[in-house]
């Protein structure tokens, strides 16, 4: 599905965010507070924005992670000096403790077992290590809930499905996974249950979407 929309990847996020994808991507940079020691871990990276951001920040290392082949040709065409490598969220291929921050944009709530794949982040996590999750949410006020609800259920799908010119129905799946995926707090909790610390969010364009932090005991 994502291999049939990765020509059109960009695009979409663009024009369907309204431009404000690649701001929330330089605000999870932000919170990860990157170090120049750091090794980052960007998981799901798809076409490699946030890899791309991350690098700016200008880390020890950064390493990019997808499932999809076709995301990762793109990838890799857009972003040098980063090592790509096809494998998979839930079975990572990294000794434990080889990252300082490990990151997931968009991706975690695609993943068949989300509690594996935090599980995962925590081990490949080093002691002190900070965890970085972007991820659509539901807006906390009504009428900006109601609004949203109405672009990405009902115009969004038909706009995103034309520009792709998909048959797969992923702009129909994408939608849907958000209403059925964790609220904020179970989010958190599930972030804790898997051996992080002090996990927060931080609301981004009205809730629309929220980053959430957790870091590994030192």
């Amino acid at each position: 599905m994502f291999g049939a929309i990765a020509h059109k990847y960009d695009l979409n996020n663009r024009l369907h965010s309204f431009w404000r994808d690649q701001a929330w991507r330089r605000k999870a940079v932000r919170i990860a507070n990157v170090h120049p020691t750091d090794r980052v871990l960007d998981v799901a990276c798809g076409t490699g924005d946030l890899t791309r951001a991350f690098l700016k920040a200008n880390p020890a290392k950064v390493t990019g992670l997808d499932f999809t082949p076709e995301m990762l040709e793109i990838a890799r065409t857009k972003v040098g000096g980063v090592e790509f490598i096809e494998g998979d969220a839930m079975n990572l291929p990294f000794e434990d403790a080889s990252f300082d921050v490990c990151s997931i944009a968009f991706g975690i709530r695609n993943v068949a077992d989300p509690a594996k794949a935090l599980a995962e982040f925590r081990r490949v996590l080093a002691p002190g290590g900070r965890l970085i999750i972007l991820e659509f949410t539901d807006p906390p006020l009504a009428p900006i809930r109601i609004c949203n609800n109405i672009y990405t259920r009902r115009i969004m799908p038909i706009t995103a499905t034309l520009i792709s010119r998909d048959k797969s129905g992923a702009y129909k799946y994408l939608p849907r996974s958000v209403q059925t995926f964790y609220t904020r707090d179970q989010m958190k909790s599930a972030i804790a249950a898997a051996g992080f610390e002090n996990p927060a969010h931080t609301d981004l364009t009205l809730g629309v979407c929220a980053c959430y932090r957790a870091s590994v005991a030192p």
